[in-house]
């Protein structure tokens, strides 16, 4: 097995756990709050679909560096 294919398969895999349980997490907590108060759905939608996307983005440079890796 090349080294550079488990290069790419640890850095896709350890990249892409924390920003899994960061979107969980954020989502977990706007489902909650949105549950406790109903009428803030509108200030807590905002700021977590913010929070998704930077969370997301941290996946998309562990497949930059993936692709990277020769």
């Amino acid at each position: 097995m090349d080294i550079a294919v488990l290069a790419k398969a640890l850095a896709i895999a350890i990249g892409g756990i924390g920003p899994a349980i960061a979107i969980g997490k954020i989502g977990a907590r706007a489902m909650e709050s949105i549950g406790r108060n109903p009428e803030a759905a509108g200030k807590i939608l905002v700021p977590m679909l913010l929070a998704a996307a930077f969370a997301e983005a941290i996946a998309i440079y562990a497949l930059v560096i993936a692709f990277g890796i020769k």
